[in-house]
């Protein structure tokens, strides 16, 4: 390969995700790959280690990006996420300096969905709780929650939250959805129907979150709708952490509001070992690992090269900002 192609870096693969992924292979004949499969020890690391790429592949959200970061990387032109979240990265300084992001929607919708589903299942039959508890040597039968004809919240419903509505029908659950900018014909379209988020809350025996973190949905559930929620019903989470109020997550757990939480997201990330979210009871916890299987893994690798693919062809695709 010529020195003269671009530079597409890969900065960080900690966690592994795409380092082996044979879609990379398809970038080789349009431009020079670096990949960084550690994560860089300091920030001046990471600005040394993409200094002169034209793109960025940014693995797994582990590595941000301040507006002060990309204003020191003149030659960037393009930033392609391999998850579908963006929060990693600041937009609007992107967009400012003309830095295309793109992200990998809707591809592993059915994987998350799954996860969610799962972590629900888990949380009302008690799993981890009875686990822990045999462990112990205690035999331990404390009241689980059948789900069928109980009521499941969605908040969200773009790809992830339409799945998760088609699942909970499938096991004979009730759905009422929330979202930012509900219609009549999305609502037809899912089967559903929205109603506002106090509604939602209160008439909810389980919720169900699938909105992306924006400055709106930040803090969207705290203290307030934790506790209008009802008395004994579950929480899921598999979209971003800080939607969620943790400190007021843990205050309902504890007091026995809520009768469990299914968590995938964490405001901090890998979770630190003191967290007090680890000392309660009725959680499932999994490290934001809802789509990390090999079909799901697949799935975003092979988006995030097909977004650098278009960019190459002049035709952008699944641009965020």
């Amino acid at each position: 390969m010529s020195s003269s192609q671009p530079l597409i870096v890969v900065p960080c693969d900690q966690p592994q995700q795409i380092a082996d992924s044979p879609h990379l292979d398809r970038l080789k004949e349009f431009a020079d790959l670096r990949v960084y499969r550690d994560a860089p020890s300091s920030t001046d690391e990471k600005i040394q280690r993409v200094r002169e790429a034209e793109i960025i592949i940014n693995s797994r959200g582990h590595l941000h990006w301040s507006a002060d970061e990309l204003r020191e990387l003149p030659v960037l032109k393009m930033m392609s996420t391999v998850s579908i979240g963006t929060d990693a990265i600041n937009l609007a300084a992107a967009r400012s300096q003309g830095i295309v992001v793109s992200n990998v929607p809707g591809r592993t919708a059915p994987v998350v969905a799954e996860h969610a589903l799962a972590l629900l299942l888990s949380i009302a039959r008690r799993v981890s709780f009875t686990t822990n508890a045999l462990r112990q040597g205690v035999w331990a039968s404390p009241a689980n929650i059948y789900l069928g004809n109980k009521t499941l919240g969605v908040i969200g419903t773009g790809a992830i939250g339409a799945k998760m509505i088609q699942l909970a029908q499938g096991i004979g659950m009730k759905v009422l959805a929330w979202t930012f900018h509900p219609t009549e014909s999305r609502g037809k379209e899912l089967g559903v129907e929205f109603v506002d988020l106090q509604k939602l809350l209160a008439q909810s025996d389980a919720i169900s979150i699938h909105c992306k973190l924006t400055d709106d949905s930040c803090g969207l559930i705290g203290k307030h709708e934790l506790q209008k929620m009802k008395a004994g019903s579950l929480l899921v989470n598999c979209a971003r952490g800080p939607i969620v109020d943790s400190h007021a997550l843990i205050e309902a757990l504890d007091a026995g509001h809520l009768a469990g939480a299914g968590i995938d997201v964490f405001d901090s990330e890998p979770l630190p070992e003191n967290d007090p979210i680890l000392n309660c009871d009725h959680v499932v916890l999994t490290p934001h690992s809802a789509d990390h299987n090999p079909e799901g893994v697949d799935l975003l690798c092979s988006g995030a090269v097909e977004n650098v693919l278009a960019y190459f062809q002049g035709q952008p695709q699944n641009v965020v900002n």
